[in-house]
């Protein structure tokens, strides 16, 4: 995923997401309405994730520094991981409180939490609402669509490097479904009288919302503890190794994302025993730069060559199995 698609939804939901709880907020006043204070929140909290994530890719960019060697591309990872736990706490948990707090006084007083006037704003301000955020969803679905190619929506978000996408796209889907449960509990309200339909409404945006923060929290926090190359991208990257001549096998290789969009590769392989060394290092440039053709994001490439022994394959390594060992090696993995 580029930066510039992911900028474009992120920009695209804020812009939806002010206007809505801007209009959320007024209704709120009006009304009274539990189930609007609940979606007005979930607005505010939205964009403040929004800013998050601008704030994310922005501090992403800085060079690399003596104490930060491989730069700081994996901080969109944690801004990503901070959305979540804004999402569950200011929006989720606000919900589930604000649900808990008006379907006990609407117990003791039925009529407590009825929409006494003003009947049609926040019918009307949901319905801009869903019209807002549906602009916003369709944003984030186009940009994604650039880059999810065959994947299904499940394993895009799965398995997608850049953060700012899954993101966006979950909330601007929560977003939706919570809109819809709103307008179910307010228009039962009104046409009953009973504001336990507003704080039931109120509960159920809260549930929806921890759901998702805890989808986006399982996801980020996979990405903060490291993830290699995908499965495409591993394959390219062994193609282009074995491709030249000098490259007999592949004894091992491990990749890991530094960022989205930056990819570490380390391997080693096997050579000839008879090469000498300037013929090895020309065996690594060349190898270095069939992975930088295959594999463009394979930013930081280290190539240790080595002569193959099957006797030092069935040697086990501290913390390994001698027998899995020997059959990476025998194997290429």
């Amino acid at each position: 995923m580029s930066a510039g698609g992911g900028s474009r939804a992120i920009i695209a939901a804020l812009a939806a997401n002010l206007g809505i709880a801007a209009t959320k907020f007024v209704a709120f006043l009006l009304t009274q309405s539990s189930s609007m204070l609940a979606e007005s929140i979930h607005s505010v909290a939205d964009s403040g994730n929004q800013a998050l994530l601008l704030l994310g890719g922005r501090r992403a960019k800085r060079a690399a520094t003596p104490d930060h060697p491989f730069g700081y591309g994996r901080e969109r990872y944690i801004y990503a991981f901070i959305v979540s736990i804004v999402l569950f706490s200011v929006g989720g948990l606000f919900a589930l409180y604000e649900a808990y707090h008006k379907w006990h006084e609407a117990h003791l007083d039925p009529n407590h939490g009825a929409i006494t006037s003003w009947h049609w704003v926040p019918v009307a301000v949901l319905v801009a609402a869903l019209a807002m955020e549906g602009f916003s969803f369709r944003t984030a679905i186009q940009e994604s669509n650039h880059t999810r190619g065959t994947a299904s929506w499940k394993q895009f978000i799965r398995r997608a490097k850049a953060p700012e996408l899954p993101v966006v796209l979950l909330e601007d889907f929560g977003a939706l479904i919570g809109l819809a449960l709103a307008l179910v509990g307010v228009g039962l309200t009104l046409i009953t009288g009973n504001g336990l339909w507003d704080a039931l409404g109120t509960g159920a945006i809260g549930l929806l919302l921890v759901s998702i923060a805890a989808i986006l929290a399982v996801e980020t926090k996979s990405l903060l503890l490291g993830e290699g190359a995908s499965r495409q991208d591993q394959a390219a990257i062994e193609k282009a190794l074995l491709d030249g001549d000098a490259v007999q096998q592949i004894i091992h290789m491990r990749t890991l994302h530094l960022g989205p969009e930056e990819l570490l590769v380390a391997a080693k392989f096997a050579v000839r025993a008879d090469e000498t060394a300037a013929d090895v290092a020309r065996h690594i440039n060349e190898a270095e730069a069939r992975i930088r053709a295959a594999v463009p994001i394979a930013r930081v490439i280290y190539l240790e060559p080595d002569v193959y022994s099957a006797e030092a394959a069935a040697v086990p390594k501290p913390g390994f199995d001698g027998t899995q060992l020997a059959s990476e090696i025998q194997t290429g993995n």
